[in-house]
């Protein structure tokens, strides 16, 4: 009897092995779940970044060919100005140019002394410090608003590559009230893209020419923090008109300023 039990305990392992052997390798559901969504998280990464690739090419493409654009209609322009300027001569007359649209406003003293009128339209134009710039749309009510101010700015007419160099040198662009320099023509695009201006050749376009979204542009534009002028201002206490003074309406010679203050 000890001789037939013997076998019969050796066979049972073997049979549980040849039954254990016959299953196949089952793998957790939270585990194929997890794989599943890693997968589609995955392909949803790969086509956004396709996608921002083939947005960013078409972007790049578009901002160079308003570039060209914009290049061909400034010298236009230019030889426009010229050829009437010539023509009027010929004629033994004279061309008046058309009055500008914009002028850059540059804050030239401080706090001490101000009277809360002028403090006020300060604020209003955004020069709350010494030093700011900032762009204006010329018509009666900043008109009246710059003269008040004018014993503390001085102000003029600024030429097409000044507003470039301002833009591209000290441009910075106003986000969600931070101050971001614009590095990229994305920012811009970001922010006013609704507006029809897609990059930095846009906004200086939009500018220069004060066009319909003027006031998107420039509000945009965090105001511009100068340097103080190389060697130094005139005297602040007297007016540019009297060739001695620093602050009111130096018309086109506020470029030579701003290309002293980059």
């Amino acid at each position: 009897t000890p001789k037939a039990a013997a076998p019969a305990k050796k066979a049972a392992p073997a049979k549980k092995a040849a039954a254990g052997s016959g299953k196949g390798k089952v793998v957790p559901e939270n585990i194929l779940k997890k794989q599943a969504r890693d997968a589609k998280i995955l392909k949803a990464l790969t086509d956004k970044r396709a996608a921002d690739k083939k947005d960013r090419v078409a972007s790049r493409k578009l901002a160079g060919e308003n570039a060209e654009k914009y290049h061909k209609e400034y010298t236009a322009a230019d030889e426009a100005l010229i050829k009437a300027k010539r023509d009027a001569k010929a004629a033994g007359s004279f061309y008046v140019e058309a009055e500008a649209k914009i002028a850059f406003v540059i804050r030239i003293k401080g706090i001490n002394k101000l009277a809360p009128k002028p403090k006020k339209i300060l604020q209003l134009l955004r020069l709350r410090q010494l030093h700011n710039g900032v762009f204006v749309k010329l018509n009666k009510a900043t008109w009246n608003m710059i003269r008040m101010i004018e014993p503390f700015v001085t102000y003029g007419f600024p030429s097409r590559a000044s507003i470039s160099n301002l833009i591209y040198k000290r441009g910075y662009g106003k986000i969600d009230r931070c101050r971001i320099p614009l590095t990229d023509n994305s920012i811009v695009a970001k922010q006013l893209g609704k507006s029809g201006i897609a990059c930095v050749e846009d906004l200086i376009h939009e500018i220069t020419t004060c066009g319909p979204k003027f006031k998107e542009a420039n509000n945009f534009l965090w105001p511009f923090k100068l340097s103080s002028p190389l060697g130094g201002f005139e005297i602040k206490r007297h007016s540019f008109a009297q060739g001695y003074g620093a602050y009111g309406n130096r018309e086109e010679l506020i470029n030579q300023l701003i290309k002293k203050m980059y």
